[in-house]
């Protein structure tokens, strides 16, 4: 699948088949992952790939009960949860070059984009998920101080198709030489 394809046809998955994510395909999703850009090329990223049943159970209770990506985190195959190692990305030597603090959110994100635009192209479903106990899910996985739990995904063969939800239209969103300018 060409990029700018995977970037308009994927979509949010929260329903998956129960059949397994061979490693090969497991391994392409995060080398892409890999690949990202990061700032100074420190690439903070960290990743823990959940197959056991009980930890996806656990990783599930730190959403909210209302969150519709519960069961999601609950029943796919594997749930891939992105980490970051703190007072990496955006600094030199301890100090925090910009006004926004830590980059890793930024690097995480990046990082977390290309995997899910990989998956899709391989014929997998993702869901960027970001509101749950990331302290509590850090606990879960043994995720080591100076190193923060940022977001998941369950990743599995789509049970579900989803059309295209609306987005704005460049003249919305996009400002040229000065903000508002036509």
């Amino acid at each position: 699948m060409e990029v700018l394809e995977a970037i308009r046809t994927r979509r949010s998955i929260r329903k998956y088949t129960a059949d397994p994510i061979d490693d090969g395909k497991l391994e392409t999703v995060l080398e892409a992952a890999r690949q990202a850009p990061s700032w100074a090329n420190t690439q903070c990223w960290h990743f823990v790939v959940v197959r056991d049943g009980e930890n996806k159970g656990k990783l599930s209770d730190t959403l909210n009960e209302t969150n519709p990506a519960r069961e999601a985190i609950r029943n796919a195959p594997l749930v891939i949860v992105a980490c970051a190692e703190m007072g990496k990305a955006g600094h030199k030597d301890g100090e925090a070059m910009t006004d926004k603090g830590d980059w890793f959110m930024f690097d995480v994100a990046l990082s977390m984009q290309n995997l899910v635009l990989a998956a899709h192209s391989l014929g997998l479903g993702t869901v960027y998920v970001g509101r749950f106990d990331a302290g509590e899910a850090a606990r879960i996985l043994s995720v080591p101080k100076g190193y923060r739990v940022v977001a998941m995904t369950p990743l599995g063969y789509p049970a579900e198709t989803k059309e295209p939800r609306p987005r704005k239209g460049l003249d919305e969103i996009v400002h040229y030489d000065k903000w508002g300018a036509g």
